[in-house]
């Protein structure tokens, strides 16, 4: 509980510093505190430039962050998440230090010179190596260490979007990908720590301010479905489009690695002189889109804008995440799909708001495939609670669709091209068909109930595992001993007359014939010391297994090469 409150307080400052740092270089580089809502006006700091200055904005960003990258931390290129959920399934939940200050320069730069990326997966990023720092830092096993870094990632989104509750589903669901008690009370603990001091920094507003919005007929459902269908085919192909236009930029490269974002800041920067909607994050954008602002040519227009300069972006090297991007393609969407059916149902379509903003939940559901992150952070990121219901049935649909199209979601699909599936379980266990039979050592001498603690604890002291079995008159099997709980006693002087019986408890009962994945288990639970094998009327002991003697059976078990 204390390392996640360190985790959730260290993700919020981060946060805090991440988002300065954005504004910072947003100002210097473009001369305004969001350019996206400025439209061609030029750069105070360079007004002799006129609007051509978008031309050198991304290249003076990729001169600045491409060698930082380069040097000191490579994975804090790209989108960020898949990097987190492979050190947590693959690498035990390390995640190099230097990574969380790295990051958050590299993405502030890319996203100040204009990349056109989300603040979302820098900050997963930065929040998950705080945690796994500070997991090593005081040497926490690997599963704690693995609930540290989700606690980063949700303390990082909580913090930055206002939105506890979507940054312990994105945890829970895209990084840990297990929901188990511990784990849910650990980073709801850390998400809560970040999102106090970033309200502290940001207050307490949600993060977009829209007007309310309602469904007015229930016909429109059938609409809302057919826009989770749309926006699912859209989620699929932003992926598609993502990590083709990334190989592109692979294929046509051929300088060194650090020059890659500088040259390629070029092709942005013309992307950038024709739609300056696509400049950094572009949230005013999306919002005069929620707000029925543009036509639906040009909804459309920027959306596939959107998805170019996205793709542009990642694939010459910048930093920075997919989930705002998602966000503002699924606005334009459905905006567009709004002002479309208004058009030609007029009774019956409503207000253009609510798809708006239920594309926006249900783009990212198709290309993340997270569904219930999606539905808890468009309802925290809006506050609007009225379409909970319609937004619902279409980001499930959008889910399906996605499904049905596709094996892999845009965070899944990097790592699968690098021949990493996390999903991947090997067809049968190593220790399938073996039993405890084939593991277990020849029992060791056991200790009568009623010997002394005293000498007991001599016996146990011996013993090469801290543990022995404990025997009536009769031979009958009473439990085990051990080491550690004869030391605890024997520190209390008023028990040094005491027998062994006084620390006999009885462990999992296992037998010849249970199967040894079972077995190891329970051994696992047993803090490692060994479990007495018993009979099959758990009366008489039999033998002993140890993780060694596991270990030995899992060695014969496999074929052996000869070089």
């Amino acid at each position: 509980m204390v390392l996640a409150l360190l985790v959730g307080a260290g993700a919020g400052l981060g946060a805090i510093a991440f988002r300065w740092l954005i504004k910072t270089f947003t100002l210097l580089l473009s001369g305004h505190a969001d350019y996206a809502a400025a439209g061609h006006a030029a750069n105070p700091h360079v007004p002799w430039l006129g609007r051509w200055f978008v031309l050198l904005a991304p290249v003076v960003a990729g001169l600045l962050y491409g060698p930082l990258v380069q040097r000191f931390a490579r994975e804090a290129r790209g989108h960020g998440v898949p990097e987190v959920m492979f050190a947590v399934a693959r690498r035990g939940g390390r995640i190099a230090p230097q990574v969380a200050l790295v990051k958050s320069l590299a993405s502030a730069l890319t996203i100040g010179g204009g990349g056109s990326v989300g603040r979302e997966g820098p900050i997963v990023q930065i929040g998950s190596a705080l945690g796994s720092t500070l997991g090593r830092v005081v040497r926490v096993p690997e599963g704690r260490m693995k609930v540290l870094v989700a606690c980063g990632a949700a303390g990082g989104i909580a913090a930055t979007f206002n939105a506890p509750l979507a940054g312990v589903f994105f945890a829970m669901e895209l990084i840990l990908r297990d929901f188990t008690a511990e784990a849910f009370g650990m980073v709801v603990l850390s998400s809560v720590t970040s999102s106090v001091i970033g309200r502290a920094a940001f207050g307490d507003a949600p993060f977009l301010q829209l007007p309310a919005f309602g469904v007015h007929h229930l016909s429109q459902y059938l609409l809302f479905a057919l826009l989770g269908m749309l926006a699912g085919i859209v989620g699929v192909g932003f992926t598609r489009i993502l990590y083709w236009i990334e190989d592109a930029c692979d294929w046509a490269w051929r300088g060194p690695e650090w020059a890659r974002p500088a040259v390629g800041g070029l092709l942005l920067g013309l992307v950038l002189l024709a739609l300056p909607e696509m400049y950094g994050v572009g949230y005013p954008v999306l919002e005069n889109a929620v707000n029925g602002k543009y036509v639906i040519g040009f909804l459309l227009l920027l959306l596939v804008g959107k998805i170019a300069a996205t793709s542009l972006t990642i694939g010459i090297g910048g930093s920075g995440g997919v989930f705002a991007p998602s966000l503002f393609m699924g606005a334009m969407l459905g905006s567009a799909f709004g002002a479309t059916v208004q058009h030609l149902a007029p009774a019956t379509a409503g207000p253009v708001g609510p798809y708006a903003l239920i594309g926006m939940g249900a783009v990212f559901a198709g290309a993340a495939r997270a569904p219930i992150t999606a539905v808890i952070i468009l309802f925290e990121l809006t506050g609007e609670y009225t379409i909970i219901l319609p937004l619902m049935a279409a980001i499930v649909v959008a889910t399906l669709i996605s499904r049905a199209l596709s094996d892999d979601t845009i965070y899944s699909l990097k790592l699968r091209r690098r021949g990493i599936d996390l999903d991947h379980k090997p067809a049968t266990s190593p220790l399938a068909g073996l039993t405890v039979a084939a593991a277990m050592e020849p029992l060791p001498a056991a200790i009568n109930e009623t010997t002394p603690l005293p000498k007991a604890a001599d016996v146990l002291a011996a013993s090469p595992h801290g543990a022995l079995p404990v025997v009536a008159a009769d031979g009958a099997y009473l439990g085990i001993a051990t080491a550690s709980s004869a030391a605890e006693l024997l520190a209390d002087a008023e028990h040094d007359d005491a027998a062994i019986s006084a620390i006999t408890h009885r462990p999992a009962l296992i037998t010849a014939e249970t199967q040894l994945a079972d077995a190891l288990g329970l051994l696992v639970s047993a803090n490692g010391m060994g479990l007495p094998v018993l009979d099959a009327g758990h009366t008489r002991l039999t033998g002993w297994l140890t993780h060694q003697s596991v270990l030995t059976a899992l060695h014969r078990s496999q074929p052996q090469t000869t070089a």
